[in-house]
């Protein structure tokens, strides 16, 4: 059984940074593409960025520039890191991992990111 646990969301000022962190358990992950997702209330959930075994890396128009991708695979781990956030990041973000070569995916829980004054 496939697990992702997501962390690293909290409150943080505009103009400030947090790295979030998914770890994924159950099978070895080096091939299979990862990446972050966010809803807010009332939206759809859309794509903030994502990267595939070999490490390429895409990412949404809106988050270019100020977020970054990484995967660490030896800990089945992948990060993002937020810079320069804005309120307009405030959401709940979750991790995704898709089975190579197949439409299955997987989901953590979300951790919250609230961007604040």
């Amino acid at each position: 059984q496939v697990q992702l646990v997501e962390s690293g969301g909290g409150l943080v000022q505009p103009g400030g940074s947090l790295r979030l962190s998914c770890a994924a358990s159950g099978r070895g992950f080096r091939i299979d593409p990862m990446g972050w997702y966010r809803q807010v209330p009332g939206r759809e959930r859309e794509l903030v960025a994502a990267i595939t075994g070999g490490g390429i890396a895409n990412y949404a128009d809106s988050v270019k520039g100020r977020f970054t991708i990484s995967r660490e695979n030896t800990k089945n781990t992948v990060y993002l890191q937020m810079n320069s956030l804005k309120p307009e990041d405030t959401a709940l973000y979750y991790c995704n991992l898709r089975l190579s070569g197949t439409n299955i995916n997987y989901w953590g829980k979300g951790t919250l990111v609230t961007v604040s004054s």
